[in-house]
This record gives C-alpha cells, structure tokens and sequence, in this order.
C-alpha cells in the first residue's frame, strides 16, 4: 500500500516537471527541486520510469555525446608527435576545445552526486581534462625553453636599445670598478658593455610566446592544475637565474668554504658578491616580477608562487654568502670589506622591499634584514677587537730615538679610512645605542651631546693614549719620552685635524690634545735643556779670583754637556719637518741668548786676560749650527718615519 502510494507521488512529480518545463532544461531543473525537497524524490526514482522522452535522460545522452567529441578533438592534440604551438590553428583549435571541456565539467559537478550516469561521465571528462593539461604543461615547458633562446635586454621598459649596444653613463672611476658582465646564459644572451645605473629590463621572452604562455596558464590554473603550472615555469626561470648568477662570477659557496678561503681571495669573492648583488636585485629580479605578472596576469596568487620559487635559490646563494661574511672572523683588517657588504644590503634593502613584498617571498625579505643587521653587529665587533688590539699591544723595545710607533700610525690610518664610511658607522652604532654599554670614560655631557660614532671613537683614542704613555715609560731618558709622546701627539692631532675624525672628535679634542703637545714640548725642553742653562748662569757674590775659576768649570762643563746632549740627539728622530724646525727655534732662543751672555762676561774677567779665547771652544754660531744640522737626525730606521 505505501508503495503504491509513493508511486502515485513520483508519478505527479514527473507530471508537473514535464507540464511545467518549456524545454528540457526547466524541466530537468524542476525534478532537481523535487529532488533537494524531498529525499524520497530522487533522481534515480523520478527518472525510473521516465524512459527515453525524460529531460534527464536525453540530458546525460547530450553529455555523453559532447565529451565524446571533446574526447576526439583533444586525444588527437595530447597523442600528436610535434609542438601544437608551432600553429596557431591548432593551438588555437586545442584550446578552445579545452575552454569546452573545462566549462563542461564545471557546469555538470553540481548534479554528479545526484545522478550516477552524470557522474560516471564527469570522472572520464576530468580524465581527459588531466591528459589535455599534461600536454599543456609540455608545450608551456617546450615554448619556454624556446623562448629563452632570443633575449632582449633593453634600457627602460623597452625602448628597443639593444644589449650589445648599450653602455652606461658611468663615471671613469665607476669604469675602472665596473667589469663587463654577461647577464645570463651562453649562447642566449648578448654580453652587456660596463654599466652606470640599473635602470635596465631584460625581457626574457618575447612578447608573441609570453601571450601564448599566459593563455597556457589561464586553462592550468582554470583546471585546478595551477601549482603544476607554477611548478614548471619556476623550474625553467629558476635554471636560467643560476646560469646569470654564474656568469657574473658568483661561485656557490657553503659558509665553510667561506670561513676557510683565504683573507685575499674572499675580498675577491666580496667584489664580485657585490657586482652580482646589485645586478640581481636591481635587473634580473624586476624582470622576473615583470615576466612573471605577464605570463600569470590575473592570478595574483599563482603569479606570487611562482616567482619565489623561481627567486628563491639564488636570493638564499646571496644572502648566505653575506652571513658568512658577517659571522667570521672579526679581524681589525676585515672591516672595510665588510662595511661594503654592509653597504650593499642596505642600499638594496628597498629593492628586497619592492620585489619580495607578496606573502610568499616575506621570509626573503625578513631574512635579508636579519643578515643587514647581523653584519651591523660584525661592524662593531671589528672595532671592539681593535680596542683588544690596542690594549694588548705590549711595550717591549721602545721605538729607537723615540720616534712614531707603528700602533699610532696603524690606528690611525685605520680609523681615518673607517671614517670615510661615516655615514654607515654612524647608523650601525645609532641602532645599538639603546642596548650598548657607554665606554666608562665618557662623560654624561659627553653621551648627551655626542652621537654614538663620536664616543666610540673618542674611546679608542683614550685607548690608544694610554698604551702610548704605557711604552713612553721604557725609555730612561725623560727627555726622550717626552719627545716620544710629542712625536705620536703631533701625528695623532694632525691626522684628526684632516680627516672626518676632525668632525666627530669635536674642536674641543683637538685643543686639548694640542695643548698637550705643547706640554710635552716643555717637558722636553725642560729635561734636556734646562741642566745645561744652569751652567751657564754666575753668582755675582763671589770673589773676582773665584768667579774666574767657576767659569771656566762651568764652560768646561757646558761643553761637555752640550757635546753629550748633541750626540745623543743627533740619533732622536723628529718625523715632522715642522715640528723638527720648532724644536729647533725653541732651544736656540732658550740657548743662544745665555751663552752669548756667559761668553761675553767671561771675555771680560780679568784674571783671564788674553788666554780667555782658548776656554772657548763654540762661538755663538757654532752652537747654533750644531743644534740646527747635528739634532733630530735619526738612526736611518723606518720606524721613526712617517707615513
């Protein structure tokens, strides 16, 4: 009884959809409606007895009938034994029975769950959609690899200035830095003159086959089979990166070959790092995004994949070859090459920006401002290592004649050529001023109105000072380590007066320290001189007979003294010809006078009568031409030179 009365329900249902439906296709639509309102209205039950005249029937004969033309159409392109592309007929006709094929399977998965034979049909359908992208996905590999063989590099966004004819405006200097380069792969692409700027775009691709690679991935990522299209695209740029990395001389070093090449052949590597860093960033990897953006317009997210992957290789090569370079060893000597490399990441960090700023290349991104920072960090252990150097430095033998020391001049000829980074010091100790220790010598006026650069380097002055004055005192003569101290405090003063250490000093430290050489000038003078002016002066209390006899002691003893002070020395070195001249002056105003004075009252002793000329034995001019050509002349070592 129940089914007989679910018969006469099933019966009504397919009554009303054949009464109601204009066409086949309402009516269809109608026994759907039924079909999602009620369970026992099925598909399957209200098709039953529908026979051949059931919209739904004649409905899966039609999709029967079209995938089996489809299935014609496209097996004979996916079994076909040459590149479909080399017709734009057949590329054409293939795609637009993949457009039908696609849009079929679209429009039927709705009723696949309800309806068997629509279902079975759909699973051979989406068969033969995975043959057609298959083939699709060679020919995209196919025409990719063909295109690569005509590269155009052109200046702007296409002018049509051609690779071979392009030159840079680039300075002399910029020449003689900048070597020719040869953007990519042999055989493929023209080798470009020495560049000034990077205002270049290389289209990889020319524009007929990137048109035809972008309606490839329309019907890939229209088919679901967007990552395999990503894949293979990715795959062939990715190859044709590594070969330009190549070719501008960048070797794939692990951070172990970094850390044990030696010193001279790294600085090498940095100079070509540098060259290839700047190249990629600024033309390959633009022109990928551009490439990239052509051939998956419209498909931001397929577009953003596959240019990470294609990126992602040589980004990583880049950036691992900078940490190395940043986490190695902190020798003084190290710093310059590594404030290049420095400099290079910063001045691309807006590129990295630019080109890595969808969501799949942010790792990129944030690593190469972890390698920028840690770099930074390399910077300032450099320099805390030449504290250690200047501080460890021992005294042993004291430079002979107390001339310049080789840590003075190494120091500051090192720090002078630091500063002409300024700008990238600055920045590096700015960054850390909140976590960085103040040296304990600097004082809180001093942290206020400094930057972070000025009290670093106002510390290893301080530094250097002190271990100056420690190996003054290994010299016995005071007067000669008084010299010792003038000599390195002239150069010290002089060689921050002229450089960038000038402005970051402050005028202040230059007075200060050139008072202090003025002292050490007195001091000299004082050790030195002074016993031998005291010679020279007379106690006019004594006996006329008595005075005679004093002064012909005390010039006996002044000549001796002053024979003695010229030989010793003759063999002191003054490095600085007009320090040298100064000294000079300053003993002959403080000498000349008083002897000339002794000379003439002892001229006029009587007791000495005649024979006073024979206790003479300098003149005026003597004295003063044996201080002019026999002091300050050195032993003839290069220690006391300067450079």
């Amino acid at each position: 009884m129940a089914e007989n009365g679910e018969e006469k329900w099933l019966a009504v249902a397919r009554h009303i959809a054949k009464t109601l439906g204009r066409n086949d296709t309402m009516a269809d639509d109608i026994l759907q409606i039924f079909s999602n309102f009620d369970g026992r209205f099925s598909r399957e039950k209200l098709s039953e007895k529908g026979g051949e005249d059931d919209p739904t029937t004649r409905a899966c004969a039609a999709l029967e009938h079209s995938l089996k033309s489809l299935d014609r159409q496209i097996s004979r392109y996916v079994v076909a034994d040459h590149p479909i592309w080399l017709d734009s007929a057949d590329s054409s006709a293939f795609l637009d029975a993949v457009d039908e094929l696609i849009a079929t399977v679209r429009d039927w998965t709705p009723m696949a769950a309800a309806d068997k034979t629509v279902g079975a049909c759909l699973v051979r359908a989406e068969d033969l959609v995975q043959q057609a992208m298959f083939r699709i996905e060679d020919e995209f590999r196919s025409l990719m690899e063909r295109g690569g063989e005509s590269l155009e590099l052109t200046r702007g966004l296409g002018n049509g200035e051609s690779a071979g004819n392009f030159s840079g405006d680039s300075s002399e200097e910029d020449e003689e830095e900048e070597e020719d380069l040869d953007a990519g792969v042999d055989g493929q692409i023209p080798t470009a003159r020495p560049i000034g700027d990077y205002d270049i775009v290389i289209d990889a691709l020319p524009s007929g086959i990137i048109n035809d690679l972008h309606e490839m991935a329309k019907r890939m990522v229209a088919a679901g089979f967007g990552k395999e299209c990503s894949h293979v695209y990715s795959s062939c740029r990715r190859e044709f990166l590594e070969e330009s990395l190549a070719r501008l001389g960048l070797k794939k070093l692990s951070i172990e070959d970094v850390h044990k090449m030696p010193w001279q052949d790294l600085e090498d590597e940095i100079e070509r790092w540098i060259k290839a860093a700047n190249v990629t960033l600024r033309i390959l990897f633009p022109s990928e995004r551009r490439l990239c953006d052509r051939v998956f317009f419209g498909f931001s997210s397929a577009s953003d994949l596959s240019f990470m992957e294609v990126c992602r290789g040589s980004t990583i090569q880049l950036l691992n070859f900078a940490d190395a370079v940043a986490i190695g060893t902190r020798a003084p000597e190290r710093l310059f090459k590594i404030l290049d490399v420095f400099e290079t990441m910063r001045d691309l960090l807006p590129e990295f920006e630019s080109v890595f700023s969808d969501q799949y290349c942010l790792f990129l991104r944030n690593e190469a401002i972890t390698i920028w920072k840690r770099l930074g960090e390399a910077i300032r252990g450099i320099l805390m290592e030449l504290e250690n150097l200047i501080s460890r430095d021992p005294a042993k033998v004291p430079v002979p004649g107390g001339g310049l020391h080789p840590i003075t001049r190494y120091v500051m000829n090192y720090l002078r050529a630091a500063c002409r980074s300024r700008q990238s010091l600055e920045q590096v100790f700015e960054e850390n001023a909140a976590a960085a220790a103040v040296p304990p010598t600097a004082k809180l006026e001093d942290r206020a109105s400094s930057s972070s650069l000025s009290v670093q380097m106002a510390w290893i002055m301080e530094l250097l000072e002190s271990n100056l004055e420690a190996k003054s005192k290994t010299y016995r003569d005071p007067a000669l380590c008084s010299l010792f101290m003038m000599n390195n405090g002239r150069y010290i003063v002089q060689k921050v007066k002229d450089s960038e250490l000038g402005s970051l000093l402050g005028d202040d430290w230059i007075r200060k320290h050139t008072a202090k050489v003025r002292q050490f000038h007195v001091n000299y003078q004082r050790s030195s001189w002074n016993k031998v002016l005291g010679l020279l002066k007379m106690d006019t209390s004594v006996a006329p007979s008595v005075a005679a006899r004093s002064m012909k002691d005390k010039l006996k003893s002044f000549n001796q003294s002053f024979e003695e002070i010229c030989k010793s020395q003759s063999t002191w070195i003054v490095f600085d010809e007009q320090l040298r001249e100064e000294l000079k002056i300053s003993i002959n105003k403080l000498l000349l006078p008083a002897y000339r004075s002794f000379v003439a009252r002892f001229q006029n002793v009587p007791e000495l009568g005649r024979n006073a000329e024979r206790h003479i034995k300098y003149g005026v001019e003597d004295i003063e031409a044996r201080i002019n050509n026999d002091l300050f002349q050195g032993s003839g070592g290069s220690s006391g030179g300067r450079k």
